[in-house]
């Protein structure tokens, strides 16, 4: 809500399967192999992959993938940012485990600034997550909380 109340896009990006797996690559990360023993996982179209109801508005754009663990593969995300012209892009979700270290490596490597969020982001055990944060994330992207980042969007 504060980044739409300062004129940001939000951008809501999803990791999506089609029930018949068709577009994803499926048999090359044990991750995956796991999480696909569950037929029903994450299958578009479900309430299991739509954004939370107060975290969504009608104004987001929307980014599915169906393979891979960052939304720049494979996706017009890149496209997308720099036709609104984005040059920061503002990490939150999940997970701390794989989807943010390889959104903000891929940014990077693009050339955007990477802000994430260390109060909206989580992984497994949550001593793994500090550790990703302290370890690889600040290599990476700048890290403030919430807090701060609305304080700056309300001086911007």
């Amino acid at each position: 809500a504060a980044a739409r109340k300062a004129g940001i896009r939000v951008v809501q990006c999803k990791a999506v399967f089609r029930a018949d797996r068709a577009g994803s690559h499926t048999g090359n990360a044990p991750f995956i192999r796991g999480l696909l023993r569950d037929p029903g996982h994450m299958l578009e179209g479900t309430g299991a992959v739509e954004v939370l109801p107060e975290l969504a508005d009608p104004s987001d754009l929307e980014q599915d993938r169906y393979h891979g663990f960052s939304p720049f593969t494979g996706t017009s995300l890149d496209q997308t940012l720099r036709s609104l012209g984005v040059r920061t892009v503002v990490a939150v979700g999940v997970s701390l485990n794989l989807g943010i270290p390889g959104l903000c490596l891929e940014a990077v490597n693009l050339g955007y600034r990477v802000v994430v969020l260390k109060d909206a982001v989580a992984g497994m055990p949550a001593e793994y997550g500090d550790a990703v944060m302290a370890n690889t994330i600040s290599l990476l992207a700048a890290r403030v909380t919430t807090d701060d980042l609305i304080a700056a969007w309300g001086t911007a």
